[in-house]
């Protein structure tokens, strides 16, 4: 297993965490209802299911 002969310095550490950061989620305006949505996923607006602009389910909160 392997154990370090040396500390690493704190920028080194600091170095490999810049990536870790967290990102908020993508959103996007649908062009047909004008509602923000998470992009790439389906949204119900008004009792339909919507995606990428175009009604899929009708009535989808009724099932």
């Amino acid at each position: 297993m392997a154990h370090p002969k040396r500390r690493h310095s704190s920028t080194r550490r600091d170095k490999r965490r810049t990536h870790d950061a967290l990102e908020g989620k993508a959103l996007s305006i649908d062009s047909t209802t004008g509602e923000v949505h998470v992009m790439h996923r389906a949204h119900v607006f008004e009792g339909n299911l919507y995606y990428k602009g175009k009604m899929v389910i009708e009535g989808y909160e009724k099932a």
